[in-house]
């Protein structure tokens, strides 16, 4: 049973006017040194801000592409706004657009280089774009200059379960958990940690204060399951599985999952229901490798 990674954008967040291969422009200094030059009042300020707020009121609405359009006017009408270039960005970190991001939170910072949390979202842009090391860097100077900034621990953490310096990545999670905690991603992260070393007990511990905030987690509730049948706990598997499938019932992971579960107790009528449901849902869903895994499974319990 494979562990289902799920990115959730809680902790990113929208800055109000207080406040991929994804690379930076080659001629861009790797870390921002301090502008000590006198930067004048914009004469379009008063109207820069009032495109600023409209934008994070449509944000609000959903309304991304009216938000993109405001934020690019507060931009115009003046260039050293530091929140309309970050709140751009965020819009195309969360859009996909990774290379837009980094570049915009790049330059929210030229606007403010003591922009914490443009240095930690520009840190989560370069590591969805695969930049590992330069996603680092720039987290860690978020922390430097916010030394609270759970946001920033989170994405710290994430990127270093990706170096597989999974020490490090329990140390950031841990430090994002205590500085947010009533965001469900840090444990959850953590949980997903313990797992892959096989540390049920603390996985366990982990997903359920994941759950306990935030009760629909689904891939909390599926990989709660995941390390219960590591333990060998496979009734108690059965219902994070069912809690899994009555937030999302098409998550086929967890039908077949419990089939598992069930073949472990026994249960072989049970099993090929759910491992039926799984097939249909594999092939419903394009995914002919575990739609013929289910298969097998099926099979193996033939006659039983």
């Amino acid at each position: 049973m494979g562990i289902w990674q799920h990115r959730w954008l809680h902790l990113v967040g929208i800055i109000g006017l207080t406040a991929g291969g994804v690379s930076l422009h080659p001629n861009l200094p790797s870390v921002l040194a301090q502008n000590t030059s006198q930067v004048s009042q914009a004469p379009n300020a008063a109207l820069s801000e009032e495109a600023l707020n409209r934008g994070l009121a449509l944000i609000q609405q959903g309304a991304i592409e009216p938000a993109t359009a405001a934020f690019r006017e507060a931009i115009e009408l003046d260039p050293n706004s530091a929140a309309a270039y970050y709140n751009l960005g965020l819009i195309q970190r969360q859009t996909g657009q990774l290379q837009e991001a980094a570049t915009s939170f790049w330059q929210a910072l030229e606007a403010d280089p003591y922009f914490a949390m443009a240095y930690s979202n520009l840190g989560a842009a370069l590591w969805e774009g695969g930049n590992l090391d330069q996603a680092q860097e720039y987290l860690e100077r978020a922390i430097q200059i916010e030394p609270d900034l759970g946001n920033a621990y989170y994405n710290l953490g994430l990127v270093q379960l990706d170096q597989e310096n999974y020490g490090a990545a329990i140390a950031s999670l841990q430090r994002a958990e205590a500085s947010t905690p009533n965001a469900p991603e840090p444990p959850f992260h953590q949980g997903r940690i313990y797992l892959r070393q096989q540390n049920y007990d603390a996985a366990i511990a982990a997903f359920n204060r994941a759950v306990a905030i935030f009760p629909e987690y689904v891939e909390a509730y599926y990989n709660l399951g995941v390390a219960q049948y590591g333990q060998g706990n496979y009734n108690a598997s059965l219902d994070a599985f069912r809690k899994a499938t009555e937030y999302n019932p098409g998550y086929a992971n967890a039908y077949y999952s419990a089939g598992l579960s069930f073949i472990r107790l026994g249960n072989y009528a049970e099993a090929r229901g759910v491992l039926e449901h799984a097939k249909s849902l594999y092939i419903t869903q394009n995914n002919p490798q575990w739609a013929t895994n289910t298969q097998a499974q099926l099979d193996r319990i033939a006659g039983q």
